[in-house]
């Protein structure tokens, strides 16, 4: 599978902002966050995650934003036949 794409567009003492886009198939590989974040779909489709407790596939639509705290552990793909793409902002 091939690796999701993080564009880096803001970092400050107290924010990190990241563009990720998604091929179809891509992948982040397993990760766990070190900060709560709020995640900005920019695409409207469905990404599977992978979690310790098992996969789940999330519906997600463009500006329809959600929020998460530190510790989320888990791997996301994209099992759309098209890009998707989302802006994560991290709060350090």
């Amino acid at each position: 599978m091939s690796q999701a794409v993080g564009t880096l567009q803001v970092e400050t003492d107290r924010v990190i902002v990241t563009e990720y886009r998604f091929a179809p198939g891509a992948e982040t590989g397993f990760h766990v966050h070190g900060h709560d974040y709020v995640v900005v779909p920019l695409t409207t489709g469905t990404l599977r995650l992978v979690e310790p407790q098992g996969s789940r596939d999330a519906a997600l639509i463009a500006g329809e934003s959600y929020s998460r705290l530190a510790g989320v552990a888990h791997n996301v793909i994209n099992v759309n036949n098209f890009e998707f793409r989302f802006v994560e902002v991290e709060l350090k």
